[in-house]
């Protein structure tokens, strides 16, 4: 059972925060590129970057349930790299549902105002590319602590 636990939050770890990453590290240039090239097309790409971040970022709440479902499952709940592993989890879903997602929706929709011009603030989509790089960061240590596991006694 524990097998098959840790391979459904793997793989929803992959298929559910993969995306999430991906595309919200596109939605900044995206941004720029619809800004500077104002067109449906464009903003049909930025809308896309978008949903993709926002339904995957639902999904991706599959992950720390699978998650702690496996620590249960190992005994291992009160382990030191776990605990940091929850609290890093935590701050980037924070991250994400606070910072990332409202304000991808903010220029989005400062840019499908019809009845204006599209005008961008360069420092919004860089500070946008900054918190969504420190959402990235936040999960890449995440997944180093969940293989190194520092004190394991798998050898890794």
């Amino acid at each position: 059972m524990t097998r098959f636990v840790l391979v459904l939050h793997v793989l929803a770890a992959i298929v559910a925060i993969g995306p999430v990453t991906v595309a919200a590290s596109m939605f900044p240039t995206a941004v720029r590129r619809a800004a500077s090239a104002p067109g449906e097309e464009t903003l049909a790409g930025v809308r896309v970057l978008n949903r993709i971040c926002r339904v995957y970022a639902q999904a991706g709440l599959a992950v720390p349930v699978f998650g702690f479902a496996t620590a249960g499952l190992m005994h291992v709940l009160g382990s030191p790299w776990l605990i940091a592993s929850i609290l890093l989890t935590t701050v980037a879903a924070l991250v994400l549902g606070l910072l990332v997602l409202p304000r991808q929706h903010s220029l989005l929709a400062s840019l499908a105002e019809p009845e204006r011009e599209p005008r961008l603030d360069r420092t919004a989509t860089a500070r946008l590319a900054m918190l969504t790089g420190v959402f990235n960061l936040l999960w890449a240590t995440v997944t180093v602590l969940m293989i190194v596991r520092p004190g394991s006694t798998t050898g890794a």
